[in-house]
């Protein structure tokens, strides 16, 4: 797979961007700050449809534009494809897929698929849980599109459901004995009902996952640091899960159990959404417990992973997905550079961003290089960013 076109405006620093890309390792070499970011993150953005910079859209259109319009032409197994997202601040996205308008978004999922390594990455080991369940429900959306309308669902429901235990949590504490508790009480059963069967597929759709991803992570953290301990990662839940077929009668179960404390606290407190992928070095958790270098060596084999999930997920033969390695490779000591770099020569098409050229390892040959500059607009109005193809 690769984008053998990219039409962007008025997304983030670029009023106006036309590249056409090939196959093969491309480079984008500007300081920080000038926008050469920002094209990847629009690739990314049509991939999972959501940034790995910001949790809204807002700050992807351009300071002063109404919306910010992203297409691709993408080439999988000759097949040719173009998308169109139209990014709109503070109303519905729209999509369509060459001429015909898509109801939803989510439609696209599945037609780009990209992995990204980012300085970031740091936050899969350090961070919280929920940038560890984001990383699986991502792989799980770009390997099945119909779970990803799955999540979001569930993630409506939640968010209904806390909204009706924090404001009819008088009611609810009544319960039965007046009319108002009885109805709220009703609709507590009604959400219920729907998280735990929403909530079954979410947790039966990531252990799955997990049951073929773990052994490519140990995998690939073993060849970055084989003097390291050895790297394994579990799925924590707030039920059982050692037997998928009753996920939903146990989280039902577990519902009903948590009624009174989450009637009193005002939230949902049992479901995916308070779910972990736990990492561990031998018998410690990798959070708090592994050295720099081991943190980003476990960062780069979760990647590293899902490169692999996502490649061996296209039953029609190998399709890679398109790799982004983004400011990344100056974080990086000379072995895991390399290591890249031999991942790299693998996929399709590769698509890097640097500061400098003393960040970039000497053998990522052939490459087609541009340069990104950035012009700052008079009065303190932001800055458009411009882009040039060295040697052509």
């Amino acid at each position: 797979m690769y984008v053998s076109d990219v039409n962007v405006r008025d997304f983030r620093s670029w009023p106006e961007l036309k590249l056409a890309l090939t196959p093969g390792i491309t480079l984008f070499v500007g300081r920080n700050g000038f926008g050469k970011t920002n094209i990847v993150e629009a690739i990314g953005y049509t991939a999972h449809l959501g940034s790995h910079r910001v949790n809204h859209d807002a700050p992807l259109v351009r300071e002063g534009a109404e919306n910010a319009r992203v297409s691709l032409t993408v080439v999988n197994h000759g097949r040719e494809l173009t998308t169109h997202l139209l990014i709109k601040p503070h109303a519905a996205n729209q999509a369509q897929i060459n001429r015909t308008r898509l109801s939803t978004p989510r439609e696209l999922l599945g037609v780009v698929k990209t992995v990204l390594f980012s300085p970031e990455d740091l936050g899969l080991v350090r961070g919280e849980p929920a940038t560890r369940r984001a990383y699986l429900d991502n792989i799980i959306a770009s390997r099945s599109p119909r779970l990803a309308g799955v999540k979001a669902d569930y993630d409506k429901v939640l968010k209904q459901r806390n909204a009706l235990l924090k404001n009819a949590s008088q009611a609810l504490r009544r319960g039965y004995r007046d009319d108002d508790g009885a109805a709220a009480l009703s609709t507590l059963d009604v959400w219920d009902g729907q998280l735990a069967t929403l909530g079954a597929q979410v947790m039966t759709a990531r252990l799955e996952l997990l049951d073929a991803l773990a052994p490519q992570i140990a995998d690939s953290y073993a060849g970055l640091a084989p003097e390291s301990r050895p790297a394994h990662v579990e799925y924590k839940s707030s039920i059982d899960c050692s037997d998928r077929s009753v996920l939903e009668a146990l989280l039902l179960t577990e519902l009903a159990s948590m009624r009174q404390r989450e009637i009193e606290r005002g939230m949902t407190l049992v479901g995916p959404h308070r779910d972990d992928l736990l990492l561990h070095l031998g018998t410690q958790p990798a959070k708090g417990f592994a050295s720099h270098g081991e943190t980003w060596s476990y960062a780069i084999s979760l990647r590293l992973a899902e490169f692999r999930i996502l490649r061996a997920a296209d039953g029609s033969g190998a399709s890679d997905p398109i790799l982004v390695l983004d400011d990344v490779f100056a974080e990086l000591d000379a072995k895991r550079r390399e290591k890249l770099v031999h991942l790299a020569a693998e996929a399709e098409q590769v698509l890097i961003t640097a500061a400098v050229d003393e960040d970039l390892p000497g053998n990522l040959e052939p490459i087609v290089r541009y340069e990104v500059t950035v012009e700052d607009l008079p009065e303190g109005a932001g800055r458009i960013s411009h882009i040039a193809k060295v040697g052509d």
